[in-house]
């Protein structure tokens, strides 16, 4: 299995069931196209199916994957709203600080 990636923004979803979800990463997004996705077909479904699997093998950017999601998203009806970083959604107002 190919390492996970994770997006710069997290993306929230609003499904169809009146549930949301919010996908942070390239394996998350992926698995659920191939397995809960409520619309099996459409260019745009494709095209995100195919953008993470080439963002996985880091053969495409993974903003080109999130953003084919995103348009995935729209084409199935489904709302989907960026959010913060997680360590701005939680946490301290300033981020984490990095040590050499």
């Amino acid at each position: 299995m190919l390492a996970d990636i994770f997006f710069a923004t997290p993306l929230h979803v609003h499904l169809s069931n009146g549930l949301s979800r919010t996908f942070d990463s390239v394996n998350d997004t992926l698995d659920f196209l191939e397995n809960e996705w409520p619309l099996r077909h459409g260019e745009r479904y494709k095209r995100a199916c195919e953008k993470c699997r080439a963002a996985l093998r880091r053969q495409t950017p993974v903003a080109v994957a999130r953003e084919a999601f995103v348009a995935a998203c729209l084409e199935a009806g489904l709302p989907v709203q960026a959010l913060p970083p997680a360590w701005q959604r939680s946490g301290p107002s300033t981020p984490p600080r990095m040590s050499a």
